[in-house]
């Protein structure tokens, strides 16, 4: 499975290579290929526990989000119902982190 934001975790293999081997072999060649859940599926329930938890991962998930089928409205949907159950201010992180992927989409290259 392709990771999310381009893989930007990678880097982290020369530091730590079994925690990058166990995401790449369990993680995502594993458990986000499982068919019992889509990709929407997976990125959808992944995306609202990293807004949940406050995770810098939420952006780069976000992208993966869109790609796997998710919307923009969806996520900004998803943003508004999770702040009622994981607090108004990592909702506010979720959607300025929302509108900056929107933005960078819009922008010219």
């Amino acid at each position: 499975m392709k990771r999310p934001a381009g893989g930007r975790g990678r880097e982290l293999a020369a530091v730590a290579p079994l925690l990058d081997e166990l995401t790449q072999d369990i993680l995502y060649d594993k458990v986000w290929e499982r068919g019992e859940l889509s990709p929407r599926d997976r990125s959808l329930i992944t995306i609202t526990c990293l807004i949940a938890l406050n995770r810098e991962q939420t952006q780069g998930h976000m992208e993966l989000g869109l790609e796997n089928g998710l919307t923009v409205e969806e996520l900004g949907e998803a943003i508004a119902h999770i702040a009622f159950y994981a607090g108004w201010p990592v909702a506010v992180s979720a959607a300025r982190k929302l509108k900056t992927l929107v933005d960078a989409q819009k922008a010219p290259d």
